[in-house]
């Protein structure tokens, strides 16, 4: 048993699972911590992978909302009425805010999987998101304080839908977050705090798993190269989903009643602290990612030429 593939897998689900829906980006830390630690990078494909833990727990905490609008979405294709009710539309609306993503996502997956993982455009895009992040709290503050109204899921629109899944496209930069930028988005856009975190989760669906999909096929060799491999994949993968449902759930009761200025805060000083630590010469930008064969594989080819 490879006991450090083993202890790094438990790392890397816990990281994702905490940072996939907190507005501070999951790649960043998934970049950042194993290179803190000397442990390398495990490349964008393990990364898109392991976030499948993250949508399944999605699909479990907003189980009962996902059927609702499934349903519907079915019963209204059937009916020859695509649009006809809240729900159906919601569905579609949430179809077509995940296209420009999956459009660029294609595009230019070798940049995303190469120079964009470098650590100081990490840094450079955790500090960027996080003022973004704060400029938009403050419309939203210049809204409550005219009295002006906020806009539930409910009310979510066309504008609104798109408008989130076209910023949504920028997660693909690394250190951006996914859920960061949409949730600016959805403040710029008028919608309260906890709706424009649901509506993030809510889209995180499609793309997710089209990307989880889409590298565990296109890095199957590598990533599956052996069962210690495949083991360390899956062990990740679950402790992610378990994380993440418990991040759903404290996020959302967080922005009921707060602000998000803690992690605007957070994400200005870990991008300068990573930007102090490359300049400094203590960290690398770039990190070819970790392709070593396990340490038990390593000594069983050694005994076994």
């Amino acid at each position: 048993m490879d006991w450090q593939g083993v202890w790094e897998a438990i790392v890397f689900g816990v990281v994702q699972g905490l940072t996939e829906f907190l507005p501070i980006s999951s790649t960043a830390h998934l970049r950042v911590i194993p290179a803190l630690l000397g442990w390398g990078d495990k490349g964008a494909g393990f990364t898109a992978v392991i976030q499948i833990g993250t949508l399944v727990a999605v699909f479990f905490y907003f189980r009962h909302d996902i059927s609702r609008i499934a349903v519907a979405f079915w019963q209204a294709l059937r009916k020859g009425k695509p649009m006809e009710t809240l729900d159906a539309r919601q569905a579609w609306m949430m179809i077509f805010a995940t296209v420009p993503i999956l459009v660029c996502g294609y595009l230019f997956k070798d940049h995303i999987k190469g120079p964009l993982r470098s650590l100081y455009v990490i840094s450079g895009t955790l500090i960027g998101l996080g003022v973004l992040l704060g400029v938009a709290e403050r419309h939203l503050r210049q809204r409550i304080n005219k009295g002006e109204h906020l806009k539930e899921l409910e009310e979510l629109g066309w504008k609104e839908a798109l408008g989130v899944g076209f910023a949504q496209t920028l997660a693909l930069i690394p250190g951006v977050s996914r859920s960061g930028v949409t949730i600016t988005a959805g403040l710029f856009l008028d919608l309260n705090r906890e709706t424009a975190a649901r509506f993030s989760f809510l889209l995180s669906l499609p793309a997710i798993l089209a990307a989880g999909v889409y590298e565990l096929w296109h890095d199957r060799q590598e990533l599956l190269a052996s069962s210690a491999n495949a083991v360390n994949l899956l062990i990740a993968t679950v402790v992610s989903g378990l994380v993440g449902y418990a991040s759903i759930a404290l996020l959302l009761r967080y922005l009921r009643t707060r602000t998000t200025l803690v992690f605007i805060v957070y994400r200005v000083a870990l991008g300068l602290l990573l930007l102090a630590l490359l300049l400094s010469g203590r960290l690398q930008p770039n990190e070819q990612a970790n392709s070593q064969k396990p340490q038990a594989e390593l000594r069983d080819s050694n005994e076994h030429p």
